[in-house]
C-alpha cells in the first residue's frame, strides 16, 4: 500500500504542467481568432449594416429597414438565387456521381505512378477557374469552336451559353474537387471488411451496399455539399461565358455593385451578399458534422 502511494505521488504534479500546456495553446490560437475577426468579422458587419440600410431618394436619408432583403427575395433577384442552387446541386450531384468511381479507380490501382499523376492534375484543375476556363471552353465548344464545327454540334441544337453548358462547364472543376476529397474516405475503407463480406459470401454489389456505401455516406454527402458551396460561389466562370442569359445571384450582385440597379436599390447587392453567406452558413452546418462522423467511422 506505501508502494502504490509514493508510485501515485508525480501524478498531482503534472496536472499544473498539463493546464499551463493548454494554456500556452489556447494563447497561441489568438493570433488566428484576431485575424479572422478583422477579415471576416468586420467585412461581415459591415455587409449586415448596409444590407439593413434604406436610402431615401428624395431626401438622401438613410434608416434601417428589411425592404433590401426583401428585395432580394423577389422578382430577378429570386429568381437568380434559385438559379443559382439549382445549378449548384445538378453540378454537384453530377460531379459527385462521376467523380467517386473515378476517385475508386484511383485508389484501386496497382501503379502508384497513375495514382500521383491523377491526384496531382485534379489538384490542378480543381484550381482551374474564371475567365481562362470560358475562354478554353469557347474555343472549344461555342458556336464557332473547334469540335462544335468539326462534329457539326450546332446543326444537333448544341449551345454552350445555356444552362446545361454551364453545367458541363461547372464539372471541368467539380470532378478534380470531388476526386481530391473522396480518395481519403477511400483508403479508410480497410481491406479486412471486404475479405469478411467475400467470405460470407457476399458478392462486389453486395459489400459495396451493405458495408461501404453505409460507411462512405457522410464523406459523399460532406463532398457533395462541398460542391455544391464551390458551384455556388463561382463567379468569373459564368460571367465571362454566359453574361446575363443564365440567371445567377453573383451576376446579379455584380449588376447591382456596377449600379445597375433602381434609384434606391444601391443596398441590395449586399442583401443579395447576405442571402449568399446564410446558404453556405447552411452548407457549412451540414458539412461539419458529416465531416467528424466520417472521420469516427474511417479512423
Amino acid at each position: 500500500m506505501t508502494v502504490a502511494l509514493t508510485e501515485a505521488e508525480p501524478a498531482p504534479a503534472a496536472a499544473p504542467r498539463q493546464r499551463r500546456r493548454r494554456a500556452t495553446g489556447r494563447l497561441a490560437v489568438l493570433p488566428l481568432l484576431a485575424f479572422t475577426g478583422v477579415a471576416f468579422g468586420i467585412p461581415a458587419l459591415a455587409m449586415l449594416n448596409g444590407a439593413l440600410t434604406v436610402k431615401d431618394p428624395a431626401t438622401g436619408a438613410t434608416s434601417y429597414s428589411t425592404a433590401n432583403l426583401s428585395a432580394s427575395l423577389h422578382g430577378a433577384y429570386l429568381t437568380a438565387l434559385i438559379g443559382s442552387v439549382k445549378l449548384s446541386a445538378v453540378s454537384a450531384v453530377l460531379a459527385a456521381a462521376l467523380g467517386l468511381p473515378l476517385a475508386q479507380t484511383v485508389v484501386t490501382s496497382r501503379f502508384r505512378a497513375l495514382r500521383e499523376a491523377v491526384l496531382t492534375a485534379a489538384g490542378v484543375l480543381a484550381n482551374f477557374g474564371g475567365v481562362p476556363l470560358a475562354f478554353a471552353f469557347v474555343a472549344t465548344l461555342g458556336n464557332s469552336g473547334v469540335l462544335t464545327r468539326r462534329l457539326g454540334l450546332a446543326d444537333k441544337g448544341w449551345n454552350l451559353y445555356s444552362f446545361w453548358g454551364l453545367v458541363i462547364v461547372y464539372l471541368y472543376f467539380l470532378i478534380p474537387l470531388m476526386v481530391l476529397t473522396i480518395t481519403p474516405a477511400l483508403d479508410g475503407l480497410r481491406t479486412q471488411w471486404r475479405e469478411a463480406a467475400r467470405n460470407n459470401g457476399a458478392t462486389a454489389f453486395q459489400y459495396w451496399r451493405h458495408v461501404a456505401l453505409p460507411v462512405l455516406l457522410p464523406s459523399l454527402l460532406g463532398g457533395l455539399v462541398l460542391l455544391f458551396g464551390s458551384a455556388f460561389a463561382a463567379y468569373a466562370t459564368a460571367a465571362a461565358m454566359v453574361g446575363s442569359a443564365v440567371p445567377l445571384v453573383t451576376l446579379q450582385i455584380a449588376d447591382a455593385i456596377s449600379g445597375n440597379v433602381l434609384v434606391g436599390q444601391e443596398n441590395v447587392a449586399l442583401a443579395l451578399s447576405l442571402d449568399m453567406v446564410l446558404v453556405a452558413g447552411l452548407v457549412m452546418a451540414v458539412y461539419l458534422p458529416l465531416q467528424r462522423r466520417s472521420a469516427r467511422w474511417l479512423a
